[in-house]
């Protein structure tokens, strides 16, 4: 292998708002396939207050001139995913952008192409993937611990009763807001990385707030799969108080319930980082419980080790795929198939009724 498929990837990351702040920069600050060497702020160096040896350009043109920059990330509000992207893969350079991929599938779909036809990496920031207890589901999955599950409900519940401030994804005017496609883009990714893409989507999604202005707060989206005998049951809303388990699995040989968050955007947000010791570990206070039958007449009841969150994960596999040496585990196909996703689930919603996954043209 020669010593250039070796030196760190030269990156430059467009925004620095709280996602680049706590997820994107740590992350690659962290990791010696990557240096940080250029940051995108319209207004001020904020980056550079963090990470003093980083250029500070005002523009993603800005940003492209800068002919050592191989991987762009982009941070900024879901209105520019698509626009953005397109340029950074257009200019030859390969692509990581925050989720959701698009604001709808046909930019999405020609998201695809476009990586396709240039050749270069295009991936979405898809973090949960890497969630302590999504890998320990994962896990429990592969070992068969459950028998056949025939459902997983997955929730990610928060409580506010009030719109908060000046955020744009509380703002109903605003292309790609509302909670559907903030949260639903997570909690549907880990279903279809899990069983694939549903056969079909039936959603209820709502204003239950009743904030005037403001888009949705509230989901409950059924994504079922009559061939394989599984349905997954994804919630989420803003008026979740006692917070009910983030996940319920049933199998044909037990349960599987887990409270509680992924603890790693609060260790990032507190300056815990990866190579600390305690990131990505969860305290066996909060480890989840199966309830199953291990051999006929003989039940087990007990907690089950989370394990540990492994968000530096993505961007090894990115780094991988950049050098030719994996393939994508996030790949733009399967971000497209979430936007499909996304836009059903509003969809069956609207007109009230279950819809098939499968057609021949992307949504508009």
């Amino acid at each position: 292998m020669s010593s250039l498929s070796l030196a760190p990837i030269n990156v430059g990351v467009v925004g620095f708002g709280m996602s680049a702040r706590v997820f994107h920069c740590p992350l690659l600050a962290s990791s010696a396939d990557y240096h940080l060497a250029a940051i995108v702020e319209r207004r001020g160096e904020r980056g550079k207050l963090c990470y003093p040896h980083v250029q500070t350009v005002k523009s993603l043109g800005d940003l492209l001139a800068i002919k050592e920059i191989e991987l762009v990330i982009i941070t900024t509000p879901n209105d520019t995913h698509f626009s953005y992207s397109r340029q950074v893969l257009l200019a030859g350079r390969n692509c990581v952008v925050e989720k959701p991929f698009a604001i709808n599938e046909s930019e999405a779909r020609e998201l695809v192409q476009i990586a396709q036809t240039s050749g270069k990496v295009l991936s979405v920031f898809q973090n949960r993937r890497w969630d302590g207890d999504f890998l320990t589901l994962k896990a429990l999955l592969r070992e068969n611990a459950l028998g056949h599950v025939v459902e997983i409900e997955s929730r990610f519940d928060r409580y506010r009763a009030s719109k908060k401030p000046n955020a744009w994804r509380e703002d109903g005017t605003f292309p790609g807001s509302g909670v559907l496609f903030d949260l639903g883009a997570h909690l549907f990714d880990q279903i279809v990385d899990l069983m694939g893409v549903p056969e079909y989507v039936t959603g209820t999604v709502r204003n239950e707030r009743q904030i005037a202005g403001a888009p949705d707060d509230s989901f409950l989206v059924v994504l079922d799969y009559p061939a394989k005998n599984f349905r997954a049951v994804c919630r989420a809303g803003m008026l979740v108080r006692d917070r009910p388990p983030r996940f319920t699995v049933l199998g044909t040989r037990g349960t599987f319930t887990k409270h509680g968050l992924d603890v790693q955007e609060d260790q990032l947000k507190s300056g815990i980082v990866p190579g600390d010791e305690a990131y990505g570990r969860e305290t066996p206070a909060c480890f989840g419980v199966l309830d199953a039958e291990v051999y006929p007449d003989v039940v087990f009841r007990g907690a089950v080790t989370t394990a540990d969150g492994k968000y530096p994960d993505f961007y090894k596999n990115v780094a991988a795929a950049i050098r030719g040496r994996a393939g994508l585990a996030v790949t733009p196909e399967q971000a497209a198939d979430v936007v499909r996703i996304i836009e059903l689930a509003k969809r069956s919603s609207d007109e009230r009724r279950s819809l098939a996954f499968a057609c021949e043209e992307p949504l508009p």
